[in-house]
């Protein structure tokens, strides 16, 4: 009785991490806003409340920089919108503004790009909440060939484009390329 429910202890204890990890792996894929570093293709729009002529929106260009005025040339990439704020909030204090309450909104994300076996391949908006399944929806759908369990993600981490193997039911984020994978049965 004793080796029964030791074992069965065990297998419940494995079967605990399992469900963990794979919970972990979700949640690790899902998108988080305020870790979210801005690249190019992003419209973002910087308020200082009180100061029309302090408004920007634009959209970030290859190189990451905008012009901001009083500040000059910025580079954004790679900043989340609240290391943005602190930036201009800090070049502001002082000699421009007594207090200036900066607030930075992405209006727009860069977009994602899918290929491989949907109907029509190519960039969509990102829109926030998107997983696979429904990336490929926009793209018309799979194809009769398509593999819905061997999908990989061409993701930026850190500054470098990792390739992620995934299934359709992960999240994608902005700037991520997919490729759905032939199957052959």
């Amino acid at each position: 009785m004793i080796r029964y429910t030791i074992g069965l202890l065990v297998v419940l204890v494995l079967n605990l991490g399992t469900i963990v990890s794979a919970h972990s792996a979700q949640a690790s894929m899902s998108f988080n806003l305020s870790q979210y570093n801005l690249g190019s293709g992003d419209v973002i729009q910087i308020k200082v409340f009180g100061q029309a002529d302090l408004l920007l929106k634009t959209r970030l260009s290859n190189d990451g920089m905008i012009n901001y005025p009083l500040l000059g040339e910025i580079s954004v990439v790679g900043m989340t919108a609240n290391e943005l704020e602190i930036y201009i909030y800090k070049g502001l204090l002082g000699d421009y503004l007594v207090n200036p309450s900066v607030a930075v909104s992405i209006e727009e994300y860069r977009p994602f790009f899918i290929d491989g076996e949907v109907n029509r391949p190519g960039g969509y908006p990102y829109q926030p909440g998107l997983t696979i399944d429904k990336a490929a929806a926009l793209a018309g759908g799979y194809t009769q060939r398509a593999s819905k369990t061997e999908v990989e993600v061409i993701r930026d981490i850190g500054g470098v484009a990792k390739a992620i193997e995934v299934n359709a039911n992960q999240f994608i984020y902005p700037g991520d390329s997919i490729k759905v994978k032939k199957t052959f049965f």
